[in-house]
């Protein structure tokens, strides 16, 4: 592939709903630049950004893949987005990486919510974008019915360009509503025609609707329309891609990608009406010396961002990264000022699926990648040392799920736990951490089947098998009464003796987790045994009483006790004291107390019963209601015991149009039944270890 410039590059990611064919699309458009001898299919795992061996399994898109193509002098970066949200960390970098956006919306299933949340993040990123109804070819595909659902949740700037021909059930061509002329595939390209009668009245009014979208975009044109004068065409391509560029309006075309029916004609129209690489807003950037704002020029020095990680077991770590200002060779030296290290000069590939291939250079505008970089991450800087920037960090989604991973085979804790942390290099929407109470170690993610393709991947590229598990509840214990009990530790039979008793107190503490009080009189104890009985006391504090959970909340008193002025010694009332709060603490009305929850739902409208209802289901207490942007926030208070897989209930609850965030508040008592369980749970599981 030959040099091209910002002036000659689009990146253009493909968006939407899960099973709309974003996948078979990109395929349909390689294959007619040339660079497939046939389409590959996603159900055969044959397509070319597929490749990893969960998509051909699962035959769905997981990651983020580039597919670059030329079409009439012109460099094409397509970015296959996953549809599915547990990958939407993905979707995430293919906006980045992207200057506009192409969203698939199917001809049956009309625009779900995978369009809705595309459309969001478009808005909310100001990326330009444009619609296809794709998969015309399908028994009832309705195209009118379809763009009357878009209209009605995007509004009136959502603008059909084609409409399509449909003949004895067969997608035959379309109207194309710029020229008013119809245009008939003839399995070469197209061919002019008649606009036939039937569609006259809908091809009239769509070009009304266009010319009133294409006149919002300038005044002089706005007060031309309203005073009558009929618009050039001129006026009307040009308004109207002014327009698209603003944000404002959003072009609907159609096709049929499976039969690559239309795939052409899309590309000439993306080409045509979305921006290139020089016309797209520039990525906000601080200078890393001053920490104030840069202005990041393409004809500038080297700047570049590295927007995705791949783990790859053979070549290594693979960073793909999008070229904003200058001109990145393999002799340059890439400074990284996030680390603020230095990289070595390396091999520059672009990406066509999985494939890599070697490049001289990279121009401004471009995307691309290199590999095995020491220093560098997902969302860090890489430029030119003498004038260091830092592009604005990539906001990904925060983990909403945590499930307990293990090793399946006994010995291999620590590769599993290596494969995951080269994983997470990959993917900034999972975590890995420790939880030093239960032991668990706990993996997170954005869903259930994005943890368990973390699983398969680990077993794909690094050949060691994990299984997941729902993690153990961090219960603690305390007390609700006061109790006091004596602790003697005796042995004095021939040789060194050891002695030591202590009464003790212990009585619930109104804040903290402990509070030892040396109330000891006349030297009954002696000050330098003191420490050795609040050690002991810690120490016995790690295990509960009642299910061996840790004691919190505890005020112990040392008020009386004996010592052998020969045979005591530290460990002996270390030993009493153990003694002493196991006594006493089992008198004290101990209670098992679990992790409360605030959990913040935002909701449409018409879920909030469901939301609400299935709260309270989970020993949820409902705080509180607020109005936000699309519905509702719902406040609630839940044990974590009841929501570690919420956000897989809550997407099947809402379609996944709700989403949530939630984070520790305080422990409360466990009901009783439930504290039944989990104590004899504990006693089973003390039992089989013994």
């Amino acid at each position: 592939m030959k040099e091209y410039t910002a002036d000659k590059i689009r990146n253009i990611g493909i968006f939407g709903h899960g099973g709309e064919g974003k996948t078979t699309l990109t395929e349909a458009m390689l294959y007619n630049a040339g660079l497939l001898d046939r389409m590959g299919k996603v159900e055969d795992g044959s397509t070319t950004t597929d490749y990893d061996p969960e998509e051909n399994k699962r035959m769905i898109s997981i990651g983020a893949a580039i597919a670059p193509f030329e079409w009439n002098g012109t460099k094409v970066n397509i970015i296959d987005a996953p549809g599915f949200f547990d990958f939407y960390g993905e979707v995430v970098e293919a906006m980045t990486l992207a200057d506009s956006a192409l969203i698939v919306v199917g001809a049956v299933s009309g625009p779900v919510v995978g369009v809705e949340k595309a459309m969001n993040m478009c808005k909310s990123t100001s990326k330009p974008r444009m619609m296809v109804i794709n998969q015309m070819d399908r028994e009832n595909a309705n195209f009118m019915k379809t763009y009357d659902a878009i209209k009605d949740k995007f509004g009136a700037n959502c603008v059909a360009i084609q409409l399509p021909i449909i003949e004895g059930g067969a997608f035959k061509g379309y109207v194309d509503i710029l020229s008013m002329k119809a245009k008939l595939f003839d399995g070469k390209g197209v061919k002019d025609a008649d606009i036939p009668g039937a569609l006259q009245a809908d091809a009239e009014a769509l070009r009304e609707a266009l010319i009133e979208a294409a006149a919002e975009s300038d005044e002089a044109l706005m007060e031309k329309y309203f005073e009558g004068e009929e618009l050039t065409q001129e006026e009307v391509i040009n308004g109207l891609r002014t327009s698209v560029f603003e944000g404002g309006a959003t072009p609907v075309a159609c096709c049929a990608a499976q039969p690559n029916i239309g795939v052409i004609t899309l590309v000439d129209t993306l080409l045509h009406f979305m921006p290139t690489a020089d016309q797209a807003a520039a990525r906000k950037a601080t200078d890393a010396k001053s920490g104030k704002e840069a202005e990041v020029k393409r004809d500038g020095k080297f700047a570049a961002q590295v927007i995705k990680t791949v783990a790859d077991p053979f070549v290594g770590k693979i960073s793909i990264l999008k070229v904003y200002s200058g001109v990145l060779n393999s002799e340059f030296s890439c400074y990284n000022p996030n680390s603020e290290k230095s990289e070595k000069p390396g091999t520059i590939y672009i990406m066509r699926g999985k494939k890599l291939i070697n490049v001289d250079k990279l121009h401004a505008g471009d995307i691309g990648a290199m590999a095995k970089l020491q220093f560098t991450g997902t969302g860090d800087t890489l430029c030119d040392s003498s004038a260091p920037v830092i592009f604005e960090p990539i906001e990904f989604p925060q983990p909403c799920i945590s499930l307990a991973v293990t090793a399946k085979k006994q010995g291999e804790e620590d590769k599993v736990i290596a494969g995951l942390n080269r994983l997470r290099e990959e993917d900034p929407t999972m975590s890995l951490e420790k939880n030093a109470e239960t032991g668990d170690v706990l993996i997170s993610g954005l869903g259930e089947m994005h943890l368990d393709v973390m699983c398969a991947k680990l077993k794909n590229k690094f050949n060691v098998e994990a299984q997941l598990v729902e993690p153990r509840v961090p219960y603690r214990e305390t007390i609700r009464a006061t109790a006091e009990a004596e602790g003697k530790h005796k042995k004095q039979t021939g040789g060194s003796g050891q002695f030591g008793v202590v009464q003790m107190r212990f009585e619930p503490l109104a804040e903290g987790d402990f509070e030892f009080v040396n109330a000891i009189v006349g030297g009954v104890v002696p000050k330098e045994y003191i420490p050795a009985v609040e050690k002991g006391t810690r120490e016995a504090l790690v295990r509960g009483v009642l299910a061996g959970y840790p004691m919190v909340g505890v005020k112990a008193t040392l008020f009386d006790g004996k010592y052998h002025p020969v045979d005591s010694k530290e460990v002996a009332f270390k030993s009493a004291a153990r003694l002493a709060y196991k006594a006493a603490c089992a008198k004290a009305s101990p209670a098992l107390i679990e992790p409360i929850y605030r959990v913040e739902v935002l909701v449409p409208d018409e879920y909030m019963g469901d939301v609400i209802g299935d709260m309270n289901r989970r020993r949820g207490r409902v705080i509180g209601m607020n109005p936000a942007e699309g519905g509702q926030e719902v406040v609630a208070e839940a044990p974590l015991a009841e929501v570690f897989k919420y956000a897989t209930d809550l997407r099947a609850m809402t379609q996944a149009r709700g989403s949530f965030k939630m984070e520790f508040v305080r422990y409360e008592d466990v009901p009783q039944n439930i504290a039944q369980k989990v104590i004899e749970q504990a006693k089973r599981e003390e039992e089989e270890d013994e």
